[in-house]
């Protein structure tokens, strides 16, 4: 009976041994053979312990069937230009000479010639090409990010790794070089142009991985309205579509579906013009999500975060177009937070930035969202003769610790001044707010309208009014009565557009 207690002791200890080797094995996502894959699928590699990446080697991805190279991301090439100030969570490449230099991405289309990585998002124009991270680093995973549209469906692809790209605590990877170490197969086909919905899950398991999949795929003529459906979970990338229209994206959970990315205004260089009318069409790219000359956009139940610790210009959310609606969205900039230029309704949101949190040429209806600044002005609005500016309506505004900061400011800006410029708060509550109210405007401030009716602290109590900017006003109750009826009514400042919210998100989500 000994013996036997004694022999079973020992294959404990034997299987737990295995099982120990076992807990070190690198695990893949997709897994090694698997099927069904979505073609925009991230290619996750997890550790069983801490890894490095490194500023050298390739990582190829092959059609199976003929062994042609589909893709290849080369990691001698850094992401971007790098922005000191606001150094990316995941940055672990090395930069060494290329310094802090701001350059455009116009370069030729080849990874050996191009100074930084590049990938088109949103299309295959040279307007469409961005800096990104060709690997994330989050944990004890990487998560590898294929060129954008390059898997097709109805494949099969083999993964290789070249040995020098990572490092394991553990000793144990060498990279993947045959064409049986990865193997996956996607999906046969794609979903149904005619389906009113669709499914994104950075797990796998929806109709795509990304958001800027889902959105690539519904035309630019889209008469009726179609829903981006967004699981729970962290979506690092860039989003930027433009000539869309009818198109809702609705998470799952406002604080748990989080599209993410380390962009700003270094990493990715292409400025607007100071002025609308001379922009000829051009964006900004440094916005983590990027709605461009698109109509009919929701966006609801999420959040848009733009990565780094100090200020950048980085909006999280960028939109240009008409009869756009923002609802039950945090979005947070490291820097700016939201650019807004055309007819833009937001409600129930948070706009959480570092100053100049909310900045562009369009009509703004904010109503009972509520504002974070870190040190900056709360709005830098921009809006001319023509239309609007922006409108807050049972509005919180705020600042974080012992900041003092200002609701407005109107400079000029590149030779462009802003004589019209229009911010009304309406029945407001705040905090953090100098004496003042408001910060700079141009040189004539006969037309401006800086104007507050019934502010009041967190509290409920009337604020100090008694040393307000000059070039502001208070309305009043009885003498601007219509006024502030007319300015509580979305349509009278988004051009006569009343928007509508459905009742509950739940609708999109059950389907």
């Amino acid at each position: 009976m000994r013996n036997v207690r004694s022999v079973l002791l020992v294959l404990l200890g034997l299987a737990a041994c295995v099982q120990v080797k076992a807990q070190k094995v690198i695990t893949t996502f997709p897994a090694n053979l698997s099927r069904e894959v979505n073609p925009d699928t991230r290619l996750i590699l997890t550790f069983p312990g801490n890894f490095k990446l490194h500023n050298k080697g390739q990582i190829r991805i092959y059609d199976a069937s003929n062994d042609e190279l589909v893709d290849m991301l080369d990691m001698s090439i850094p992401p971007g230009p790098r922005n000191t100030r606001t150094p990316a969570p995941y940055d672990s490449m090395v930069y060494n000479s290329y310094g802090d230099k701001m350059y455009s991405v116009k370069e030729p289309d080849t990874s050996s010639a191009h100074i930084y990585q590049k990938n088109y998002i949103g299309g295959n124009l040279e307007s469409d090409a961005f800096h990104f991270y060709p690997v994330i680093v989050r944990g004890n995973s990487a998560i590898i990010c294929p060129h954008n549209n390059k898997l097709k469906y109805n494949k099969v692809y083999y993964v290789r790794i070249g040995p020098d790209v990572f490092s394991s605590d553990e000793g144990t990877f060498n990279g993947f070089k045959g064409k049986k170490d990865w193997v996956f197969t996607t999906k046969v086909q794609a979903p149904s142009l005619v389906a009113e919905s669709y499914v994104v899950s950075a797990d796998g398991q929806g109709d795509f991985s990304t958001v800027q999949a889902a959105v690539d795929f519904i035309p630019e003529v889209n008469p009726k309205r179609k829903i981006i459906r967004i699981k729970n979970g962290v979506y690092d990338e860039i989003v930027y579509f433009r000539n869309k229209e009818n198109i809702t994206f609705a998470g799952e959970d406002r604080e748990k579906v989080i599209v993410n990315y380390a962009n700003n205004g270094v990493f990715n260089t292409r400025l607007m013009s100071a002025d609308p009318a001379l922009s000829k069409g051009s964006h900004s790219l440094r916005a983590v999500f990027a709605v461009h000359n698109s109509n009919g956009i929701h966006l609801s139940n999420l959040t848009l975060r733009s990565l780094g610790e100090k200020p950048a210009q980085a909006e999280a959310l960028l939109v240009i177009g008409k009869k756009i609606i923002v609802n039950n969205v945090n979005i947070e900039g490291s820097g700016d937070a939201l650019q807004a230029t055309g007819t833009i309704y937001v409600k129930d949101s948070k706009i959480q930035g570092f100053g100049d949190n909310v900045l562009g040429y369009g009509a703004v209806f904010f109503d009972k969202c509520d504002f974070v600044s870190t040190f900056g002005p709360h709005l830098w609005v921009r809006n001319t003769q023509a239309n609007h500016g922006n409108v807050l309506l049972n509005c919180t505004l705020r600042t974080i610790g012992d900041v003092e900061t200002t609701i407005a400011r109107a400079p000029n800006s590149n030779g462009f001044s802003y004589p019209f410029v229009e911010a009304v708060l309406i029945d407001c509550k705040l905090e953090g707010i100098v004496p003042e109210g408001w910060g700079k405007v141009a040189d004539v401030t006969k037309d401006i309208r800086y104007w507050e009716y019934n502010s009041t602290t967190l509290d409920g109590k009337p604020v100090d009014i008694s040393k307000r900017h000059p070039a502001s006003r208070q309305l009043d109750l009885e003498k601007d009565a219509k006024l502030i009826e007319n300015y509580r009514n979305p349509a009278y400042i988004l051009d006569g557009w009343m928007p509508d919210i459905p009742q509950s998100l739940s609708q999109y989500l059950r389907k």
